[in-house]
């Protein structure tokens, strides 16, 4: 993940710099110009983002290329305290809303007329996605787990036709946005993830992380939505449906793909984690039930 800076001066001014992982990196995956083009070009969109104020190619000044950002004020919610502690029910209500009106925000922008035509291949998004965790779940994966490879031949064998290709920004979640005083999305945050593809991928994400309380198994266990007054997930997709006309009948696939991706991801952390790349390996047992959950709820959501 991209490292983030609060930057202020002496006379009051702020803003925010964002630039790769200390270390060794792969240039592709932390490609700041390409992060800054795509909050630079959406600027002029309903999608709310901060204004870019400049980018940096010389690794001389800071060791990296890197940009800064107009700082955007309001909190971002993390965990269910955060939500209690900046809203009530009615506050924490309104935010669901926002959150899915501006996700049909990011989907309405024409990537060709916005200047993001060439952000990506934008045909076989889901294809590719498979293609690419599979591969990264061969590479990372401690021990087998046949359910992940069998979701991978399932979900393979039933991709939904995609439609128009649209903006996916790849890690939509309610922790990756500001939120104003009043409950509005200020600012979708962390775009390194984005590419052109389905868009049904980022609402199929989102209602992976929109844990509600007396679900019997939540990704985040201290995740914010657990708050009361958020939106019940049918909410999510009904609002999303109908602000945007999108055919949500196959949703259930890009649930599925949602809780598959993250059980992978999760799974390189473990592995991460085993080769001693984070220091203590405490806690590693709950860490692998978690990854095996996740495969269990991809399933579920797969047989509909």
């Amino acid at each position: 993940s991209n490292l983030t800076f609060d930057v202020r001066d002496a006379v009051g001014g702020r803003w925010v710099l964002r630039r790769p992982p200390l270390g060794e990196r792969l240039a592709s995956a932390h490609d700041m110009g390409r992060e800054q083009r795509i909050v630079s070009a959406l600027v002029a969109s309903q999608v709310p983002v901060p204004p870019v104020t400049g980018f940096c190619e010389d690794e001389s000044v800071n060791g990296a290329p890197f940009y800064v950002m107009e700082f955007v004020s309001g909190p971002i919610l993390r965990t269910r305290g955060d939500a209690d502690e900046h809203f009530d029910a009615s506050g924490r209500k309104a935010i669901g809303d926002r959150v899915v009106e501006t996700l049909v925000a990011i989907h309405s922008v024409d990537p060709d007329a916005a200047g993001l035509g060439e952000l990506g291949r934008k045909q076989d998004y889901v294809a590719r996605q498979l293609r690419r965790w599979n591969g990264q779940w061969e590479r990372s994966q401690t021990r087998p787990l046949a359910l992940i490879d069998e979701l991978h031949e399932r979900l393979s064998a039933r991709i939904p036709e995609q439609g128009p290709a649209r903006i996916v920004h790849g890690d939509y979640r309610l922790d990756n946005l500001i939120v104003s005083a009043g409950g509005d999305v200020a600012a979708v945050l962390d775009w390194e993830l984005c590419t052109l593809g389905d868009p049904l991928a980022d609402l199929g994400l989102l209602l992976v992380y929109w844990a509600r309380p007396g679900d019997g198994f939540a990704p985040l266990a201290d995740a914010p939505t657990l708050a009361e007054g958020f939106p019940e997930r049918e909410r999510i997709r009904d609002l999303y449906a109908q602000r945007s006309g999108r055919d949500l009948s196959e949703l259930e696939f890009y649930v599925a793909l949602g809780y598959w991706k993250l059980a992978i991801i999760l799974e390189g952390v473990l592995a991460r984690n085993l080769a001693g790349q984070y220091g203590s390996s405490s806690g590693l047992e709950d860490f692998a039930q978690v990854v095996e959950q996740l495969a269990e709820a991809a399933d579920e959501a797969e047989r509909g």
